[in-house]
């Protein structure tokens, strides 16, 4: 992973918090089925040096809580599917699980949530019977410890956990699940406050169906999309599509007000000859694309536009020691010896384009000082740096042109000309042709080349006009 993705992580992880709808972030899971990882406290470093501050681990050990200690980053720990039982039939259990495991080190280290078990319908060892009393038990104790105001709890669920997720209005949880399990996992995390942690996997999809299913739809790259006849939304991503079968899972239930993070997404850089898609070139497109959205304030999906969603990213490090297809043991962002898997051009930050923190959410407009703050639904164009620098130019040439853009400021000699580069100057000729055209959502396509952002722009010095 490149520095200038990790660069982002740090505009927006700073002041998130996880499992509440009030913004969107992202985070990485911080696996370790590998026997050649760097010590804990080296892993930290490296946290702390690339700035990413949300970290979501498998388990509970102390000794990286130990080594997270005082560094501001937030972790969001495991109860280990293999201790359900325990934690479902004796809250003894959970209370001392708790204060082992949590109490012992927050606030010291920054607990924002437990995730029990993980992906527990699809084990082998039958134990979706004890999910919910467990998750209970550990309430309880969270509770009586006086630490459920600042920490929270969910379990992840596979997308497996659907009867039906295609299309997406008609998502639907399997029967064996919807009453049993899922509405008692809703009901508890309605009165709690928390959300759905959702493992979600594109290449999955893509894997199967290669034959149908559009590589750049899996990548969020420009693409025709997909209309989903049965509600009329159009989806230009397989996340967004995954996603909203979940939501309308969930409707069903009547609970369309329990938010989703999205606990593990990512894309592999390697796989067997079987695993289509599996490349690095494919896993710096999904991650960078996915980063760049969440960053921009476009995470939300078409069934909830509005919806903030948080993502952590799997994996932080290629585990050597994960079973199955080659594809398990490379989703690393970093091998480790704490090298990139592979580079990630994130266009937000080059060319001297970027986006302040708040994401265009801030009640205050532009002060005068060049501080990119929005207003509430103004919006602007920005380029899409990841369609190359040949078609953004001939967008460029278009909007300047045939377009009638205003395209004096990038001119030579003129205010918004620095930085020379490609990116800038169609961002400032987008920005200004779909401002002229009233900021109607075809007016900031280009094929493909632009899109919409909440967060207002800044091309070197110079800040760009928007209209709500």
């Amino acid at each position: 992973m490149g520095t200038l993705l990790l660069s982002y992580l740090l505009l927006l992880l700073s002041a998130a918090s996880f499992l509440t709808a009030e913004a969107g972030s992202v985070g990485v899971n911080y696996g370790r089925v590998a026997n050649n990882l760097p010590t804990a406290t080296k892993v930290v470093e490296l946290l702390k040096s690339q700035g990413i501050t949300q970290v979501k681990l498998y388990d509970a050990d102390a000794t990286v809580l130990k080594a997270l200690a005082g560094t501001g980053i937030h972790a969001v720990v495991t109860l280990p599917n293999e201790q359900l039982a325990a934690a479902s039939s004796r809250l003894s259990f959970a209370i001392s699980w708790i204060q082992h495991n949590v109490a012992a080190f927050h606030p010291s280290t920054t607990i924002r949530a437990i995730a029990v078990g993980n992906e527990v319908f699809v084990d082998p060892r039958n134990l979706t019977a004890y999910l919910i009393p467990a998750m209970r038990n550990l309430h309880s104790a969270l509770v009586r410890l006086r630490l459920d105001t600042d920490i929270k709890l969910s379990s992840p669920i596979a997308l497996t956990a659907l009867q039906s997720s295609y299309p997406s209005s008609a998502g639907s949880f399997r029967p064996d699940l919807a009453d049993s399990v899922i509405r008692p996992m809703l009901d508890l995390l309605r009165q709690t406050n928390s959300s759905l942690m959702v493992n979600a996997y594109p290449f999955f999809a893509y894997e199967a169906n290669s034959d149908v299913i559009s590589l750049d739809y899996a990548l969020f790259r420009p693409n025709p999309g997909v209309v989903d006849a049965g509600n009329g939304l159009k989806y230009l991503s397989l996340l967004d599509a995954q996603i909203d079968a979940v939501y309308a899972a969930m409707s069903q239930l009547k609970y369309d007000d329990v938010p989703i993070v999205i606990s593990e997404t990512g894309w592999p850089s390697k796989g067997d000859p079987k695993e289509t898609g599996a490349s690095a070139a494919n896993a710096a497109a999904y991650n960078g694309n996915l980063v760049r959205r969440v960053l921009t304030g476009n995470a939300g999906t078409p069934r909830r536009p509005k919806a903030d969603i948080d993502v952590y990213l799997f994996a932080l490090f290629n585990e050597n020691q994960k079973p199955g297809p080659t594809s398990e043991r490379n989703y690393g962002l970093f091998y480790p010896n704490e090298e990139k898997v592979y580079e990630i051009d994130l266009s937000l930050n080059k060319g001297g384009v970027r986006w302040n923190e708040d994401r265009g959410k801030g009640s205050g407009g532009n002060d005068g000082s060049g501080s990119p703050e929005g207003k509430a639904g103004e919006k602007w164009c920005v380029s899409n740096a990841a369609v190359g620098r040949e078609r953004l130019q001939a967008a460029l040439d278009y909007a300047c042109g045939e377009g009638g853009a205003d395209c004096r400021g990038i001119q030579p000699g003129a205010t918004c000309y620095d930085p020379n580069t490609v990116e800038a100057h169609s961002t400032f000729a987008f920005n200004s042709y779909y401002q002229k055209n009233g900021r109607v959502a075809e007016s900031c396509d280009f094929a493909g080349a632009a899109y919409v952002v909440s967060q207002q722009p800044k091309v070197g010095k110079c800040s760009l006009p928007a209209g709500a």
